[in-house]
């Protein structure tokens, strides 16, 4: 039945992109600077999770790498590497600059110089960019002549709203594409496409699929996880073709798998806000930093804090309700 297992994993990027042709050309127009060797460019990706944002960065990038002698790209996710420190070390050692490097001890200033110092330009993809510790991060790099910034986010108002006023003046000034959630007929296709390139022909029934893009409701990466999972069931069944009775019995694995993807990728301080949020059930604002406070050895500032729990809210880890001190916040259940 399956002939191509990567295809069915969310970060597979496939050689054609459906229904993401405009904003496709849109991100390689604003990079084509960097083609023509005319110097950096700044871009920001928007768009709620599951919309393509990373998958059209990735993709480009990579296509600018084929066709553009002296380029080269690094991806990051500051979800993950929330600190100036990680987040320069990553993009380093994806330039394949840090080979001698650690990314304790080893001096930030010498990192940057690391990127500074290539004869290639560099193209540094920084994904969940509202997260950042350290706004400064950004400044830093665009401040490196040979350096075009690709800053991916889900909401841009929560991005500026803790934004120093020189640095938000600046990243207003990026190019900007939107991603909005596929449409059903749009989602269906985008699965068609997978299936047709990872499995045998004909072993899978239409009304499955349709039933996969109901429940994702726009959503890609959900839907492709309920696609693995499917297809894992009717192979651990012995079926002879995946119908809409290999889906619904999989849902709950698939929010799981989701919701356990997402908790995988938190830093240090983000989990611990989640895990104090997950064991209390629900917990007010007050409280919540209080067990912070006392459970983090190097606590973060309270701005700082707001934009995680804003993250963890994005990826419906966590929900909150009220606002100030009478903030609330419940976990959810996947």
């Amino acid at each position: 039945m399956i002939q191509n297992a990567r295809v069915l994993k969310e970060d597979w990027v496939p050689q054609e992109l459906k229904h993401r042709e405009g904003q496709l050309q849109n991100l390689s127009a604003h990079l084509k600077p960097v083609a023509h060797d005319l110097g950096p460019a700044t871009v920001m990706i928007t768009g709620p999770s599951g919309t393509g944002k990373t998958t059209i960065a990735k993709y480009i990038v990579r296509q600018l790498e084929q066709e553009v002698l002296g380029i080269r790209w690094g991806y990051v996710n500051a979800i993950s590497n929330t600190s100036m420190t990680s987040i320069v070390y990553s993009l380093v050692r994806d330039a394949g600059r840090a080979n001698d490097l650690r990314e304790k001890g080893t001096p930030r200033s010498l990192m940057f110089d690391r990127l500074r110092d290539m004869d290639d330009h560099f193209v540094a993809i920084v994904d969940e960019v509202n997260v950042l510790d350290d706004e400064k991060t950004i400044q830093a790099l665009w401040q490196i002549p040979n350096v075009t910034l690709v800053l991916i986010c889900i909401d841009e108002d929560d991005f500026f709203a803790g934004l120093d006023s020189t640095v938000a003046s600046r990243v207003r000034g990026a190019a900007k594409v939107s991603l909005e959630r596929y449409h059903h007929d749009q989602l269906v296709d985008i699965l068609w496409s997978r299936i047709n390139a990872g499995l045998a022909s004909g072993v899978v029934d239409e009304d499955a699929v349709e039933t996969i893009a109901d429940i994702a409701a726009g959503d890609a990466r959900h839907a492709i996880t309920l696609l693995r999972r499917a297809v894992r069931d009717v192979v651990e069944r012995d079926d002879e073709k995946l119908t809409v009775g290999n889906v619904r019995p999989i849902r709950e694995e698939a929010r799981e798998e989701i919701h356990e993807r997402h908790v995988d990728t938190l830093g240090t301080h983000q989990r611990h806000l989640y895990e104090i949020i997950k064991d209390a059930g629900e917990i007010g604002a007050s409280e919540l930093h209080e067990r912070y406070e006392k459970r983090a050895g190097d606590p973060r500032v309270k701005s700082t804090r707001r934009k995680y729990l804003q993250s963890l809210e994005h990826y419906e880890l966590v929900s909150s309700s009220g606002t100030g001190r009478g903030t609330k916040y419940r976990f959810n259940s996947p």
